[in-house]
């Protein structure tokens, strides 16, 4: 008998039971097929001095299908069955409109008088004038070539814009225009004037709702009456070219304050 069937044989005589894997272990190594072929039915224990060859048939046995074991790897993750959520409908929400926050505009008027005329002039320093200032100087340069008084009486305080440095109170530019409009309606209805002069770009728009393409043109603004738009003292002195343009202007706009010349 061949040297698998003598240890069996020793172990049943020792009453040792052989246990075998019927199926295939992980990480073993792969059993051979002696191994796992039954012992015959009768097995005579027969033990001999000198070893006898015995030339044992080779057992058919049916394939046996053994299961695959999952073996799992280091750092692998669990699989997962993705499960599809319905797809909701997107939630409506009322948009609201956007406030867009404008910066107060910044500017100083001085509201005078010469003769028949009235003046909304901008201050260049944001400051009262005083008799020394070369726009001031300028100014009554301008009244004397329109045939005016060159000494013209003030009428109230500057207006300074904004008027609260903090507060909640609207100070944008519309906010600015109506104040203005309404502070010099109230002077030229205590005292009229032939013509209002508009001196300056913040006095242009905020009292004439014009802009710099309106200087040296002739407005007519409701509750204020016939205007007339020049550029600023300080854009005059900076810019001497305008004052050509300006001279021009002033010759068809001074019969509105200027009694007709009788021959």
């Amino acid at each position: 008998m061949n040297a698998e069937l003598r240890r069996r044989a020793y172990l049943d005589a020792m009453q040792v039971a052989t246990w075998l894997p019927r199926t295939e272990l992980p990480f073993a190594a792969p059993s051979r097929a002696e191994l796992l072929a039954p012992p015959p039915a009768e097995a005579p224990l027969a033990i001999v001095s000198e070893p006898v060859a015995v030339v044992a048939e080779p057992v058919r046995e049916a394939p046996v299908v053994r299961p695959k074991i999952e073996i799992p790897r280091p750092g692998a993750q669990p699989r997962q069955t993705a499960v599809e959520t319905p797809a909701t409908e997107p939630e409506l929400v009322e948009e609201k409109p956007l406030r867009v926050s404008v910066p107060p505009p910044r500017f100083s008027l001085q509201l005078l008088r010469a003769g028949d005329c009235a003046l909304l002039v901008e201050l260049p320093t944001g400051q009262p004038f005083q008799s020394r200032d070369p726009a001031y100087i300028l100014l009554k340069d301008l009244l004397r070539a329109a045939g005016l008084p060159d000494s013209p009486q003030l009428l109230g305080e500057p207006v300074r814009w904004p008027l609260l440095v903090r507060g909640n109170m609207d100070q944008g530019p519309q906010a600015a225009l109506e104040f203005v409009q309404s502070f010099v309606a109230a002077r030229l209805e205590e005292q009229p004037s032939a013509c209002l002069w508009l001196v300056g770009l913040p006095a242009i728009r905020f009292a004439g709702e014009g802009d710099e393409h309106s200087y040296n043109r002739e407005l007519q603004v409701e509750g204020l009456g016939a205007c007339w738009a020049l550029p600023g003292l300080e854009l005059l002195m900076e810019e001497p070219a305008r004052k050509r343009e300006l001279w021009q202007a002033m010759r068809r706009v001074r019969q509105r304050w200027s009694a007709p010349v009788h021959s």
